[in-house]
């Protein structure tokens, strides 16, 4: 056997064990009594600990050495990158640095579900101290492996491809333009009628039959997936047992029905993966931020649109059986596209939410770049949120506390949250140079050709091609943030 056929055959077992880990989180979040949290707690630990074990494997540096000498096509070169890329992020770092890390974010996690109730931000600094230090001991592991600077080796694991430097130019960018816009969006919404609210309580069961049927008519199909409700929605399982979930609010349908537009993106891309690399690191998802874009393209792009407020009014009417000039098909887009200034990130709409996540990438970037002490994070947050959102909080509790991502060691992810935004308005906006009349389509519900679009264009590619590569071949362009400038002036001033 050749040494590319023992990695194929290596990576599939990995993927497997992922894919019983991946199950194993969706039924602690959806179904496990709390009793079984302790058992299920060594049952993860185990899973985790063979994965990792396998994925070092020295002889997998082997097999890799040997594999690049293969003749191989263009999928097996790239499936061959991606094998390489996933192993030196887990053999750069030494174990006990990994295990040490664990136990720290772990404390520090602990220690900030009761400290930010309390706003008490000294009481979690030093160990969100320790948290930082020791992250940047492994981004400066795998940063000597990857031949990059440290943010940049953690930034690698969830955005190949992409640079801090690329993330500046863009991102400065955005900020140039964003806090204006803002201002004149909120000005333009002031001169407005102001929507009604929403007459509930919203029972939940018709809230799950409105949530399914949507689902449904987006192509989602059931035979291969499911919905079911958790604390924070999310989408797991794997690509032919995609598990979604969501959190209903009796009193605020729109939350939960925009929750599960946006899950349905998710799941959408995992349901359209290359099949015949099933299993294999080429045919997983892209990055965090092209996932993001998928859920962001239905959720923002199709879902927040007046085309789509049209097409589901009717079915907000039906099933959660109301009337009124409330659930116009007008109301329901206004009320899903205010804008306001708003401390907290999840509650931020769309024009203000790039401002939130620009801001914890600064931050977090100068945290491991030893530019920013944790003692003087409250006031750069401070700072930052007058800057570009335009609003300053009166505690740390809705200020730097509020995310868990510090907390519990994340670094490197908040910048693909806005990168997967202005992707998905580059990609619609693609989308209707080669549908022409895209708002018709989607006010009428036919969605497929969109949606059949994405599979050709993105989801059936997997981690072939490079992000930019990837969007090049889509829309004609690497990404550019001009695309969602665009789109935000369009929806939001031109309209």
């Amino acid at each position: 056997m050749d040494a590319y056929q023992r990695l194929e055959d290596h990576f599939e077992e990995l993927s497997r064990l992922g894919e019983v880990i991946s199950v194993l989180r969706w039924d602690d979040a959806v179904m496990m009594p709390p009793g079984g949290a302790e058992a299920r707690a060594e049952q993860l630990a185990l899973l985790k600990r063979m994965h990792h074990e396998r994925l070092v494997d020295p002889r997998v540096a082997d097999w890799l050495d040997a594999a690049a000498d293969e003749e191989l096509d263009g999928w097996q070169q790239a499936n061959l990158r991606e094998m390489r890329r996933r192993r030196i992020h887990a053999a750069s770092v030494p174990a006990e640095l990994v295990e040490r890390f664990s136990r720290v974010s772990s404390k520090c996690e602990s220690v900030w579900r009761t400290a930010r109730s309390d706003d008490d931000f000294e009481r979690v600094t030093p160990h969100l101290r320790r948290v930082v230090k020791l992250k940047r001991q492994i981004a400066a592991a795998k940063a000597e492996a990857l031949g990059v600077e440290p943010y940049h080796a953690l930034l690698d694991l969830f955005e190949p491809g992409m640079s801090p430097e690329r993330i500046d130019e863009i991102f400065d960018e955005v900020a140039r333009f964003l806090p204006e816009l803002i201002e004149e969006v909120l000005q333009n919404q002031a001169r407005q009628q102001q929507p009604k609210p929403l007459d509930g309580p919203f029972r939940v069961e018709r809230q799950q039959k409105l949530a399914r049927r949507m689902m449904e008519e987006l192509g989602f199909d059931f035979d291969y997936g499911r919905l079911d409700t958790s604390h924070h929605p999310f989408c797991g399982g794997v690509p032919d047992d995609v598990r979604l979930t969501t959190h209903y609010d009796e009193d605020d349908v729109l939350r939960g029905q925009m929750a599960v537009l946006h899950e349905t993106g998710h799941a959408l891309y995992n349901l359209g993966l290359p099949s015949q690399w099933r299993n294999q690191p080429v045919g997983m998802p892209r990055s965090a931020g092209v996932h993001e874009s998928q859920s962001l393209f239905v959720e923002m792009q199709l879902g927040r649109s007046r085309a789509f407020s049209r097409w589901s009014a009717p079915l907000y009417q039906e099933i959660l059986d109301k009337s009124g000039d409330a659930w116009s098909a007008d109301n329901l887009y206004r009320l899903k596209t205010r804008v306001r200034r708003s401390l907290i990130r999840v509650d931020a709409d769309e024009v203000t939410y790039p401002a939130h996540v620009i801001l914890r990438y600064r931050l977090e970037r100068a945290m491991i770049e030893d530019r920013l002490q944790i003692e003087e994070l409250p006031a750069a947050w401070a700072e930052g949120m007058e800057e570009l959102v335009g609003i300053v909080p009166d505690d740390d509790r809705d200020g730097c506390m509020q995310d868990i991502h510090w907390m519990s060691g994340l670094f490197g992810y908040f910048p693909t949250y806005t990168l997967g935004a202005m992707m998905a308005a580059q990609l619609f906006e693609a989308a209707r140079e080669k549908f022409g009349e895209v708002d018709e389509m989607v006010e009428v519900g036919e969605f497929a050709p969109l949606i059949d679009w994405l599979g050709e264009t993105i989801h059936s590619k997997g981690c072939r091609l490079q992000t930019d590569e990837l969007l090049e071949e889509a829309t004609g362009s690497v990404l550019d943030p001009e695309y969602f400038r665009r789109h935000l002036k369009r929806r939001y001033l031109d309209a």
